[in-house]
């Protein structure tokens, strides 16, 4: 059968090549087209659009790019009425996914969503659409399915495909000392910065995690670079600060560190599953803040805590965020007990997010309703 799968960022690149993988298991004959990236490609088929061209991050550069945004979906309209798949996959990345859900389910093509959007955090109303378009939902956080149960709504949780991630990766790591010698570090602890994936992101918050790093000269800051993002990128934020940035390394490099700073979004979620004690934080543009106040409300921003539905990490958002970085990363560094709660809840936490094989579960399950079984 063939499988039309659309993933607009990193995350979404990372779960979606899973996916393909499951998908080729249970349907050896799978054929594959999407919007993804190189991880995706590295899964055979056809990329129409990598997610270094459609990720735009807060209302000003969504505003500011919406003749490209429009344009691509357009390709991308065309594209699945040319390549007419038995399925059109959508991966998070809500509002184009769900204007491509409309599209699709009125062209007759069966709609699955893999990753929920968060609309249990703002625009509930968006449930409506998905209820209408999607044939089906499945979602990585357990509470999701109670959500949308509460809109007649019925979806699946088989797990969370960063399970699958984490544990391809374990015992894979170099020694500490071969790591180090492999990436020109030297012998102090390593603090990994992990500063997201999309333009917008890494440049509001990268400068504020370098300004904390700056109070921790017994330790040594890494930044795990994304792969859509060249090294000259990173040296227009950082100036003169000296700070080695690793490429295609974020979990070899988690492994090795003692802690970490991470953007929240899945990175939060794939550090505590590495049992690495974190800081989370987030930084959106000042417009995208003063709206998102007035019209998010959760108790947690990091996938750790919403999984846990309690404060496992320390959370810090928009303001005074490196005098918080500094104080949370002091506890971490210097407090015993501290840290280890922090890691003991890492514990509950891996036997929240389920067994490894969420992605070929979620993968059957679609190749079984395709089927009719």
């Amino acid at each position: 059968m063939k499988y039309y799968l659309i993933a607009g960022e990193a995350s979404g690149d990372l779960h979606g090549s899973n996916l393909m993988k499951g998908l080729r298991e249970s349907d050896p004959g799978a054929e594959f087209r999407y919007f993804g990236g190189d991880l995706m490609q590295a899964e055979g088929g056809k990329l129409v659009k990598h997610f270094r061209d459609t990720a735009f991050m807060g209302l000003f550069m969504v505003l500011a790019n919406l003749g490209k945004i429009l344009k691509n979906l357009r390709l991308c309209k065309n594209d699945i009425l040319a390549f007419a798949p038995d399925a059109v996959i959508l991966i998070d990345y809500p509002g184009f996914n769900l204007k491509i859900a409309g599209f699709a389910h009125k062209k007759g093509f069966k709609v699955f969503y893999y990753i929920s959007p968060k609309i249990w955090a703002w625009r509930k109303s968006r449930v409506y659409k998905i209820k209408e378009f999607v044939d089906k939902m499945y979602v990585l956080l357990p509470f999701e399915v109670e959500f949308y149960k509460g809109y007649g709504y019925q979806t699946e949780f088989l797990g969370n495909p960063t399970v699958d991630a984490v544990d391809a990766f374990m015992n894979k790591s170099p020694e500490p000392a071969k790591f180090r010698q492999e990436n020109d570090l030297d012998t102090r602890p390593i603090i990994a910065l992990l500063p997201g994936s999309r333009k917008q992101e890494i440049s509001h918050c990268l400068p504020e995690m370098l300004k904390a790093a700056e109070a921790f000269p017994a330790y040594q800051f890494v930044i795990a670079g994304a792969p859509s993002m060249p090294a000259s990128f990173y040296k227009t934020i950082m100036g003169d600060t000296l700070c080695p940035i690793l490429y295609n390394s974020t979990y070899r490099l988690l492994i090795h560190s003692f802690a970490a700073i991470v953007v929240s979004g899945t990175a939060t979620l794939e550090t505590g599953l590495l049992k690495i004690p974190q800081v989370v934080i987030y930084k959106p543009g000042i417009l995208t803040y003063r709206i998102g106040i007035l019209f998010v409300k959760i108790k947690f921003f990091s996938l750790v805590n919403l999984f846990m539905d309690k404060e496992v990490v320390k959370e810090f958002l928009q303001f005074n965020i490196t005098d918080e970085i500094k104080q949370e990363l002091t506890k971490i560094t210097e407090d015993k007990a501290y840290r280890d709660k922090m890691l003991e809840n890492y514990e509950i936490l891996r036997e929240k997010a389920g067994k490894p094989g969420a992605s070929l579960r979620v993968a059957r399950r679609i190749v079984e309703y395709l089927k009719g079984v």
